[in-house]
């Protein structure tokens, strides 16, 4: 793989919590692979293996103890918070579990809001908004808020402000966690369009068989480790 087409590169990752305590945990210890843009990516592992700070580590919102991730070419251990906090904004997209829609703004407010903190033209970000509420099918709900959707209809919309930025990589967390199957279905297949057509990078943190087992890429962590890469369908990914 050339450099140029990795998205994330992740060096001799170490994430240690109370650190030279009897209470230290090392969350991570020693994680390293590589991944080409478009891959599909699911990073999976029991309770306690490392996988929600992994995600945390690759998506800014918390920093390595060791090692080095890179996201676009940018190593995210040399940046300073404001620089983080542009990443963030730019570079990625999220998607939880728990949705986290701001309850009092609508469905279009609430992708809107993402482009905000991205400093992005007010118009052009309503018109990106609207249109990808569209390609979720919620054309309709523009101006319901949260609490006026279904748990799938709340998880379009988080994917929506995901994308509204063109970010780099989507980190997905659990995001059908709270879904009935048939709405999880729902959401994988639109992840996979996204995927598909726009070969939008996408890495999903998972405990279900059905969201992994359609991945092209799967990570398994144990105890902070990488247990195992498998490739699918001829994905591109390296691990050291």
């Amino acid at each position: 793989m050339n450099a140029s087409d990795a998205i994330v590169e992740v060096r001799d990752l170490c994430k240690v919590h109370a650190s030279g305590t009897a209470a230290e945990v090392r969350a991570l210890d020693g994680v390293s692979f590589t991944l080409r843009r478009g891959a599909y990516v699911a990073i999976v592992g029991e309770s306690g293996s490392g996988k929600t700070t992994l995600m945390h580590v690759l998506g800014a919102l918390d920093r390595a103890t060791s090692g080095s991730v890179r996201i676009a070419g940018r190593d995210l251990s040399a940046l300073g918070r404001g620089e983080l906090g542009r990443v963030r904004a730019n570079e990625i997209g999220f998607v939880f579990q728990g949705f986290n829609l701001v309850p009092t703004l609508d469905a279009l407010e609430n992708v809107e809001l993402a482009a905000h903190y991205a400093r992005r033209d007010r118009a052009t970000a309503r018109d990106d908004a609207k249109r990808l509420l569209d390609e979720v099918g919620l054309s309709d709900r523009l101006r319901h808020r949260p609490s006026q959707l279904s748990g799938g209809q709340q998880q379009r919309v988080a994917i929506a402000r995901a994308l509204v930025n063109a970010p780099s990589l989507i980190l997905a967390d659990e995001p059908t966690g709270e879904l009935d199957t048939r709405t999880a279905a729902s959401v994988l297949e639109l992840f996979e369009r996204f995927h598909r057509e726009r070969g939008q990078t996408i890495v999903m943190v998972t405990h279900n068989p059905a969201v992994w087992q359609r991945c092209e890429i799967v990570i398994t962590l144990a105890d902070g480790r990488i247990a195992s890469i498998e490739e699918r369908g001829g994905a591109a990914t390296s691990a050291s």
